[in-house]
């Protein structure tokens, strides 16, 4: 047991990820081989494999899956650039002034805890089935996070460096500029993060009415046809592509807050 341990101790993070992917992908093949499981609800990996092959090159009633990543990512990027927008600077100035955050604290406390469904069908009822319910959607889920985790980002900034920084004959502006921003900075990436993920796993939702494209759509439309090498393939592709954005926000995160952790 002790030699065990001494193994996993000694073993690089990345080697344990790629063992526990293997097991997956050994599960995956034991199960399809001996029958285990339906076709139907455990496609074999080879059929996976050959329909992300199609859909790249044929495509999938009508798009390519680039097309279909392309669609859902303009509908996720809009939304969530549009959230970093307008929550950032209402969740800063919502943390510097109670008035502020007293006007809109009910607003986002009850819209938070909301399933996206739940009021997708009143974005369509106003907003029609076209893109623009979708990206409203995707919006809500992306702004309520980012605008918390300011709002909380400002509240942990300790008084004695506002005071220090007015002392020494600072302004509004430069207090903003050399204490709020870069102490809450770190926070506010980490609600960045956070509402992408949110935005991701709305995707889905948001295609899920009156859409002909797009990541979510093509699950949602493959598993009304019963094509669950289709619907597989396009959660591994979502999961990917989930996973390669989150990587991208963490490089960014370490480039413009290198001093995350060291305050």
């Amino acid at each position: 047991m002790k030699k065990v341990r001494a193994v996993i101790a000694h073993t690089k993070p990345w080697v344990i990820s790629a063992a526990s992917l293997c097991i997956i992908l050994l599960a995956w093949i034991v199960v399809s081989v001996l029958g285990i499981a339906s076709m139907r609800t455990v496609p074999p990996i080879q059929s996976v494999i050959y329909s992300l092959y199609s859909i790249s090159t044929e495509g999938y009633k009508g798009s390519t899956l680039l097309g279909h990543i392309g669609a859902s990512f303009f509908r996720l990027f809009t939304a969530f650039f549009l959230a970093i927008l307008t929550a950032v600077p209402l969740g800063l100035l919502s943390g510097q002034i109670r008035k502020v955050r007293s006007a809109l604290e009910p607003i986002i406390e009850f819209i938070r805890p909301l399933p996206p469904l739940a009021y997708y069908t009143v974005l369509v009822l106003w907003m029609g089935i076209g893109n623009a319910s979708k990206i409203m959607l995707l919006y809500v889920a992306c702004f309520t996070p980012i605008y918390v985790a300011c709002v909380s980002a400002v509240s942990k900034i300790p008084a004695s460096y506002i005071d220090t920084a007015r002392t020494l004959g600072a302004g509004r502006r430069q207090i903003f500029k050399r204490v709020i921003l870069p102490y809450t900075a770190p926070d506010i990436f980490t609600g960045i993060r956070t509402a992408m993920g949110h935005g991701y796993s709305t995707l889905v939702a948001a295609e899920m009415v009156a859409a002909a494209s797009g990541m979510g759509w093509m699950v949602l439309d493959a598993s009304n046809w019963l094509r669950s090498d289709v619907v597989f393939a396009g959660i591994i592709v979502m999961g990917i592509t989930g996973i390669l954005i989150d990587k991208i926000l963490r490089e960014l995160e370490k480039r413009l807050v290198p001093w995350k952790g060291k305050l």
